[in-house]
């Protein structure tokens, strides 16, 4: 989506409530200020995931991709179609070696971001990191650590932070529109083994690491990690407990990580968080489900519901007449069976339209606008570092089969979700 249609669509919240419940869209405050600059960047593990981000930097004007990393020639070579005149390297600290590149984007497997985003900042680069920011929360806290300590800026890759539905539906949850949220439903389901074709045997788990223990988490880090942050920017609060199942169940192809799971994330005050995935059926698809006394938001459809919405005259009466038919009498109570609302809600779109894309392209062009002023927007940072740790929080849950607390030790100082860095007297 392109940026001034986006701040366009969502002006009617007004600017007051925009820098309220978004501050991080201050990223584009001096997109007029910053129209001669030319950032440069580098990425390093330009596969699948960094292409597609590539073809958003790209085509931005304000961002210039002067060198590529990746072990994987293949992966260079695709990436040099879109940008033919980068640099390449085998080894991302040759990158870094260059005092000219501005930033790194890191599209990396799981196990290498730490090390890679701990060399970046040490080099003086703002960081852009997809997610999960790290394979343990020991790295993923050192790693925000490091991010205050060089004052480097530190993006991770949580689009949905930039997703207009997402921010109309936030805006209207914190206003109370939907009464007290007691539960989020969140679920990403797909068919599919999840595996890519290996030119040779050797590759195989370099190319498919996410199927591996050693470079990957699974479900919970690659998907989990978008839905749980949404959950809890709902809530305004981190959940105090989780407990979680994962097994693998239906590909029994020599994979490590689990292909169906659940996890049961609970707050303070008793809501509950649920968490499910599962890759041999993709009926339901991915949604976060927002439940509020008053009203349903489903922000990956772009609709919202509201709990009392009037029945249909005709379609009651009918029932009426049948049950009199039936057992000669309408029952006090009215109608017996009268169907959940659910089957006639068709709710509205919070957008006024079905949604399109997905905020990626404007996460990457406010990364751009942040380097550009050397200024770090508020919350993205540790909206990405929350998001972060309750996906690996529920992974050791699983893997350990018991019902965790939160850790104390990785609470950093952030007061949207009340949370205060733990210090040793």
């Amino acid at each position: 989506m392109d940026r001034r249609a986006f701040l366009k669509g969502l002006g009617s919240l007004g600017i007051g409530a925009l820098a309220a419940s978004t501050p991080w869209l201050s990223a584009f405050s001096e997109v007029e200020e910053t129209a001669g600059e030319r950032v440069r960047l580098g990425i390093i593990g330009p596969g699948s995931r960094g292409q597609f981000l590539l073809s958003f930097l790209a085509q931005n004007p304000k961002a210039e991709i002067v060198a590529l990393a990746d072990i994987y020639q293949p992966s260079l070579d695709a990436a040099l179609a879109i940008v033919p005149g980068a640099r390449t390297y085998k080894d991302y600290r040759r990158l870094l070696e260059d005092k000219t590149i501005q930033g790194v984007i890191i599209a990396t497997p799981l196990n290498t971001h730490f090390q890679i985003a701990m060399d970046a900042m040490d080099a003086g680069k703002h960081v852009y990191c997809e997610k999960s920011i790290g394979y343990t929360m020991e790295e993923c806290f050192r790693m925000y650590e490091k991010h205050l300590e060089t004052g480097c800026i530190f993006f991770s890759g949580q689009q949905r932070l930039f997703d207009p539905r997402y921010i109309r539906a936030m805006e209207m949850v914190h206003s109370g529109m939907f009464g007290q949220i007691t539960a989020v439903h969140a679920y990403w389901n797909r068919n599919g083994d999840w595996r890519r074709d290996v030119p040779s045997p050797e590759l195989e788990r370099q190319i498919n690491w996410r199927l591996y223990r050693e470079s990957s988490k699974g479900l919970m880090t690659e998907l989990a990690c978008h839905q749980l942050q949404v959950g809890t920017w709902a809530m305004g609060q981190l959940p105090e407990r989780v407990m979680g199942h994962g097994a693998i169940t239906y590909w029994k192809d020599g994979r490590e990580v689990y292909d169906n799971l659940n996890c049961i994330y609970v707050f303070p005050g008793g809501e509950q968080m649920t968490y499910a995935s599962d890759i041999a059926n993709k009926f339901y698809g991915l949604e976060e489900q927002i439940l509020g006394s008053l009203g349903t938001v489903e922000p990956e459809r772009g609709k919202y519901y509201f709990e009392d919405i009037p029945p249909a005259p005709a379609f009651l009466q009918l029932i009426t007449d049948w049950e009199i038919s039936l057992f000669g009498e309408q029952p006090l109570a009215g109608t017996s069976w009268a169907p959940e609302t659910a089957f006639e809600n068709h709710g509205e779109f919070i957008l006024g339209k079905v949604p399109d894309g997905d905020g990626t392209s404007l996460l990457t062009e406010a990364f751009v606008e942040a380097v550009a002023t050397g200024r770090q927007p508020e919350r993205i940072a540790e909206e990405g570092y929350y998001a972060s740790l309750l996906c690996l929080w529920g992974h050791e849950a699983i893997e350990r089969g018991e019902i965790l607390s939160f850790p104390e030790e990785y609470k950093i100082d952030y007061d949207v979700y009340h949370t205060q860095k733990q210090t040793i007297a």
